[in-house]
């Protein structure tokens, strides 16, 4: 049985999704998000991030986390440096904690997830939806992410356990 945890970052909702069982057997799930204000100054937001995200990880002891790997739109290079500073205190936590941490382009997720790496963020939450049973719209959009990535995390870690 192996816990694996997906991470969107995001300064305003960070998404945390979290899959435990074997490969593509799912046993559990869970997802949030990591909220900070935007009254707030970014090492305080930044400091929250990491804080709760610390806890999350000592107290659940995953055996991998997956973060969404930082990308940069041409038209807002500034959202890209942003989401650059978020994702440096999330890889801080995960080293911190002791879990090992793997990166995942978003067009790799939702390819493997949806068969499109240029699919919707509906498409891929409907993909992750149906794969895990989940009854209705799994929300906010950053948790549905978080646990795309925390699957597939799940499914190639599980298969390098298991040898298969």
């Amino acid at each position: 049985m192996l816990k694996c945890i997906g991470i969107d970052p995001g300064l305003a909702d960070t998404g945390v999704g979290v899959v435990t069982g074997l490969g593509f057997d799912i046993d559990s799930y869970s997802f949030g998000a990591i909220q900070t204000s935007k009254l707030l100054s970014l090492p305080e937001r930044l400091d929250i991030i990491f804080s709760k995200l610390l806890t999350v990880l000592k107290d659940g002891k995953p055996d991998l986390m997956v973060v969404e790997d930082v990308f940069s739109l041409e038209k807002f290079p500034k959202s890209g440096i942003m989401l650059g500073k978020v994702t440096g205190v999330i890889l801080l936590a995960g080293f911190r904690s002791g879990v090992p941490v793997v990166e995942i382009p978003v067009r790799e997720a939702k390819k493997i997830l949806t068969g499109n790496g240029n699919a919707s963020k509906d498409q891929l939450e409907k993909a992750v939806r149906h794969l895990l049973g989940h009854p209705e719209r799994i929300q906010p959009d950053h948790a549905s992410d978080a646990l795309a990535l925390a699957v597939i995390g799940q499914y190639r870690y599980g298969n390098q356990q298991t040898g298969t």
